[in-house]
């Protein structure tokens, strides 16, 4: 095939364009857009903390947050480093407190990264009743835990503050489903707002890159 010298040069200009520094701007350009696959968060101050913190607001019991988990531990393993990842459960309404009991539990007895994900699969694969006290001293003896450090923690006020302090966080950032996840106290975004689970944590991607910029005021 033979080129005209135009063509030859329309395509030129076209290689130096993809190569410009304009051209890898546009691709990192952030593809969310607000109102959609996020929302603003004006209730809340923006940049209270050195790192720019990621909340994923979850339900034990929700199939969702079950279907995000992957995802998010591949994340979690390509995070910048000024980026910190928080868990609040979503106490959305007082059937869900039990839940929430559960996984300050195992924070409280330093637990929590080992059983977390297995709290997830125990409810929906195993279809553990986690609503009642006694199969989870159960489950919890099960994972070699004993069961009166088990009894302490579960029914401690020290877990039942955190509870109430999640219950706040869950009005003060109106979450109204999960997942969502809040970044940098001033973005939401959820699987309803991502288009599915998936479309998630690209979207995240995306907010902590438009709160890099707001921190640097551009």
């Amino acid at each position: 095939m033979i080129f005209s010298p135009a063509a030859a040069t329309f395509a030129a200009c076209c290689l130096a364009f993809l190569l410009s520094p304009l051209a890898a701007d546009a691709q990192d350009t952030p593809q969310a857009r607000v109102n959609h696959e996020y929302r603003l968060i004006d209730s809340r101050p923006a940049g209270t903390s050195a790192n720019i913190e990621v909340v994923e607001f979850f339900w034990y019991g929700c199939p969702y947050c079950h279907e995000l988990q992957p995802s998010l531990a591949e994340w979690l393993k390509r995070k910048p480093a000024d980026v910190t990842l928080l868990r609040v459960p979503a106490l959305l309404g007082d059937d869900r407190v039990l839940h929430a009991r559960i996984y300050y539990a195992l924070e409280m007895l330093g637990e929590l990264e080992r059983l977390h994900q297995q709290v997830y699969r125990s409810y929906h694969l195993e279809k553990l009743p986690m609503s009642r006290p006694d199969v989870m001293s159960q489950w919890a003896v099960r994972q070699g835990i004993d069961r009166e450090r088990w009894l302490a923690a579960y029914n401690s006020g020290e877990v039942t503050q955190k509870i109430r302090r999640a219950q706040k966080l869950t009005r003060a950032y109106d979450v109204q489903g999960t997942p969502s996840i809040v970044v940098d106290d001033r973005y939401l975004t959820s699987s309803g707002m991502a288009g599915g689970v998936r479309g998630v944590m690209p979207v995240v991607d995306d907010l902590i890159h438009i709160a890099r910029q707001q921190r640097a005021g551009k």
